[in-house]
């Protein structure tokens, strides 16, 4: 008997549609789940430079919360390219004025940091409330533990 390595194709993978309820969830390991779960490691036939993740949705992203004091101590860095232009704003004040990029940060820093990984971000999607417009795909509900 021949013994080889399945190599995936984009093709072989039929993509499901899972949503994630972030209501009351820890953001690192909601993220380190909706990572694994855009790249495609739970499937048994994951290869590191082909896309054979699923897509994923993202509610209520503005009722997470952060362990121990990060809530305060944790900073966003961002520049705007001008000298001095050096911004930051806390985890708190990200969370209530842009309670979405506060779960595609983390997950963003936890894809690859290539062509991949662009691909990959594109096919997250994060919404701070309840409601979402992607129930024609029929997502299934994903539960984070």
């Amino acid at each position: 008997m021949k013994k080889y390595t399945i190599s995936a194709k984009r093709s072989d993978n039929p993509q499901k549609w899972y949503v994630v309820d972030a209501n009351g969830a820890v953001l690192g390991r909601l993220a380190t789940q909706v990572a694994q779960r855009l790249r495609g490691k739970h499937n048994p036939h994951f290869t590191p430079h082909v896309d054979t993740g699923d897509w994923v949705i993202v509610i209520n992203a503005d009722k997470i919360s952060l362990s121990g004091r990060k809530m305060d101590k944790k900073v966003y860095y961002r520049h705007s390219g001008y000298i001095g232009g050096l911004k930051e704003i806390t985890a708190k004040d990200l969370l209530e004025k842009k309670p979405e990029a506060l779960v595609r940060s983390a997950v963003k820093g936890m894809l690859p940091k290539n062509k991949l990984g662009r691909q990959l971000f594109k096919k997250l999607k994060v919404y701070a409330g309840e409601a979402h417009p992607h129930e024609a795909q029929q997502p299934e509900a994903l539960s984070i533990s």
